[in-house]
C-alpha cells in the first residue's frame, strides 16, 4: 500500500491505496513551519484510518506547505518514521507536487494559487530553486490570505461598499477589537485571513470584490510569473489551488492581458498525485 498526502495549512489530503482499493480522507493540515514534530504525531495517532493501516503503507509521498528546508522537512520526516515504520518516506514542498500534477514529466512554469501562493520553473524532474515562498506576511500576492486582509483592511478603512459591510458584520458578526484580537493575538493568523475565501465566493458577483481578485491575480502574476515567462517563454502555465479553481474567470481575464496563456488549473493535486505514483508503484 501506498500514501500520497498533499497538506496545505487548513488540511492534509491523503490517499491510501493499493491494487484493489483507495481509501480518500482528509485531516488538519500539516506544516512544519507552524507545526513541530510532536504536534504531527499527535495528529496521525488521531486519525483512525491512519492507524489501521500504518503497518500497510510502505511507501509514503508527502507534499506540504511550509516543507521548504532540510530542517523542516525532517520534522515531518521523523514524525512520519516514528508513525509508520515499516514505509520510505518522501517529504517535499508542495510546489513540487503541483508540478507532478499537472506536468507530470514535461517541463512548465507551476504556480500555487490556494491559502499562500507561489511558483516556480519546473525542468520536468525537478523544481528549481528561486527566492519565492516568503509567506503570508511578506508575500502570498492574490492567495486566499491576502484576499482576507484585503478585506478586513476594507471593513477597518470604511471603504467597503455599504451593502457588502452590511454582509460582512452579518456573516462573521465582525467588529475592529475582535478582528484585530484575531489577526494580531491568535496563533496562525494565515489561516484566519483565508478564511474569509467564503465570503468571495458567496458575493462572486460583485464587481467590488472582483476587482479586488483582479488585484491580487495581477499582482501574482507580475510578481511571480512574468519574471519566470521571462526566462522560459515557451514553457506552458500551470494552476493549482483553491482561490485559483473558484476565480478562474477573473484569473484567465488578468492571465490574457499579461500575454500568458495557461493550460490548466487544478483544485486539488492528490488524485493526479495518486495517479503518477500509483503507476510507479
Amino acid at each position: 500500500m501506498i500514501a500520497v498526502v498533499y497538506s496545505g495549512s487548513h488540511y492534509a489530503h491523503w490517499r491510501l491505496a493499493d491494487k484493489e482499493r483507495t481509501l480518500s480522507f482528509k485531516t488538519s493540515g500539516i506544516n512544519p513551519y507552524f507545526n513541530d514534530e510532536k504536534f504531527i504525531l499527535q495528529l496521525l495517532n488521531k486519525n483512525i484510518n491512519l492507524i489501521h493501516h500504518a503497518e500497510e503503507i510502505k511507501r509514503i509521498y508527502f507534499f506540504g506547505a511550509g516543507s521548504s528546508s532540510d530542517e523542516l522537512k525532517q520534522a515531518v520526516y521523523n514524525a512520519f518514521n516514528t508513525f509508520f515504520k515499516f514505509a520510505k518516506i518522501t517529504v517535499e514542498h508542495d510546489i513540487a507536487a503541483v508540478a507532478i500534477a499537472c506536468c507530470r514529466n514535461s517541463p512548465g512554469i507551476v504556480c500555487i494559487c490556494g491559502s499562500g501562493s507561489n511558483a516556480a520553473w519546473y525542468d520536468g524532474r525537478k523544481v528549481k530553486p528561486n527566492n519565492y515562498g516568503l509567506g503570508y506576511i511578506l508575500a502570498d500576492e492574490g492567495s486566499g490570505n491576502w484576499l482576507g486582509k484585503q478585506l478586513i483592511k476594507g471593513f477597518m478603512n470604511e471603504t467597503l461598499p455599504e451593502d457588502l459591510r452590511q454582509k460582512f458584520v452579518k456573516r462573521y458578526d465582525a467588529d475592529r477589537t475582535n478582528l484585530l484580537e484575531k489577526v494580531y493575538r491568535q496563533k496562525q493568523p494565515a489561516l484566519f485571513l483565508s478564511s474569509f475565501n467564503d465570503f468571495y465566493l458567496e458575493n462572486r458577483e460583485d464587481k467590488y470584490l472582483s476587482d479586488v481578485i483582479i488585484k491580487g491575480f495581477s499582482k501574482l502574476i507580475d510578481t511571480y510569473l512574468l519574471p519566470l515567462h521571462k526566462q522560459h517563454p515557451e514553457a506552458s502555465v500551470h494552476f493549482a489551488g483553491s482561490v485559483a479553481s473558484n476565480f478562474q474567470e477573473q484569473l484567465y481575464t488578468v492571465a490574457a492581458g499579461a500575454n500568458l496563456t495557461i493550460a490548466n488549473i487544478i483544485k486539488e493535486p492528490i488524485n493526479n498525485l495518486l495517479t503518477y505514483y500509483s503507476n510507479k508503484n
